[in-house]
């Protein structure tokens, strides 16, 4: 950023298990000064998600999402007293038009972007203040790459769309050594670590009727009936915290991490893509052009395109050890090597965002 250290408003989910709280630090180790404003209220680090009561469930189905932490002033009340550089919003739901154009007339050099992990363009992830707010945003960062083809969030009014791939956070993924006891709990063939869905379902009931001993791990599988005793349903995620870095310790327990992407969102590569590499963990994942832009298949992670050739793979990787090994340590390097740190992804969006 050439020597300028901006201030940024940064207004996301804070909670020490979500990706804004990486963000944030990646944006102060590039020499930013940073006001986190949480518009999320803090969870239980157990479950990774904060309760969500029944009233908000109903607004939801309504398409509002209730501000239940009152951002929508505070964010007008800090800038009139700070007027900020940045204001970032992180799938901003709740964020006003209005807000935003406030924001504008009450510090008009301030630069206003937008970003979100999921499908905005996809009416289960949006809301109707969202859509309207589009046009008031400087910059839309976006992780699924149709939302910034030209039918997708510009058509809706989105002024500026970038692409921008999926981060990994030095200081929670990395090669971890793990006590008798978390082996004892953690170690196994095969797992998934992500929230259940159908089609994840599925796949994993196919490998257990053919042997294969896996794990998964995550929120939602109590809606989900294994038909096979090779198949362990954790309904408890795992989940990283300040003092206990479970998810990641849950990767290097795993011989072989499944990456599922999600149909729903349209996902081209997920969190895990870069996460579990980056953790030292050997990545199983549904192919797809941005995971073979990402990592060398069979090199730096191993890809598959059908029940059958999964479970072939899994099969060999079972068998293969040091091969396995080697695949996984070449795919930490990559992480390492390639600019895939939540620092290097928000050293080029401020950037964007700064330039003039």
């Amino acid at each position: 950023m050439q020597n300028y250290s901006p201030l940024v408003l940064f207004v996301g989910d804070l909670n020490f298990y979500a990706k804004g709280a990486s963000r944030i630090a990646a944006m102060e180790q590039l020499g930013a000064e940073v006001i986190g404003l949480p518009h999320t209220p803090m969870g239980g680090d157990a479950t990774g998600t904060s309760g969500i009561s029944l009233y908000f469930r109903i607004a939801w189905k309504f398409g509002i999402h209730l501000d239940t932490e009152n951002v929508n002033r505070k964010i007008l009340d800090i800038t009139r007293l700070k007027k900020p550089d940045v204001l970032w919003i992180e799938k901003g739901n709740m964020i006003s038009p209005s807000t935003l154009k406030a924001v504008h007339d009450i510090s008009p050099k301030t630069k206003i972007a937008a970003y979100s992990d999921d499908d905005m363009f996809h009416a289960i992830n949006h809301t109707r203040a969202y859509v309207k707010s589009l046009p008031h945003y400087d910059v839309v960062f976006v992780t699924k790459s149709y939302n910034a083809n030209a039918d997708e969030l510009p058509a809706l009014g989105a002024k500026r769309c970038v692409m921008v791939d999926k981060a990994y956070d030095p200081a929670q993924h990395l090669t971890q050594n793990l006590t008798p006891a978390e082996q004892s709990e953690l170690a196994c063939d095969v797992s998934f670590i992500g929230s259940y869905a159908p089609e994840r379902g599925e796949v994993l009931n196919f490998l257990a009727e053919n042997g294969v001993s896996v794990v998964a791990w995550g929120n939602g599988w109590g809606l989900f009936t294994p038909i096979n005793p090779n198949l362990t349903i954790t309904t408890k995620p795992l989940v990283n915290t300040p003092n206990d870095l479970r998810y990641t310790k849950g990767i290097n327990a795993t011989k072989i991490n499944l990456g599922f992407l999600r149909k729903i969102n349209r996902d081209l590569q997920t969190d895990r893509s870069i996460e579990i590499p980056a953790s030292g963990g050997f990545m199983l994942a549904e192919r797809s052009i941005e995971h073979e832009r990402l990592f060398e298949d069979a090199n730096e992670a191993v890809f598959f395109e059908s029940n059958e050739e999964l479970l072939t793979k899994i099969r060999y990787f079972l068998k293969h050890d040091e091969e396995r090994k080697q695949i996984a340590k070449a795919g930490y390097e990559r992480t390492r090597n390639g600019g895939y740190s939540h620092k290097d992804r928000m050293e080029g969006m401020l950037g964007a965002v700064l330039a003039k």
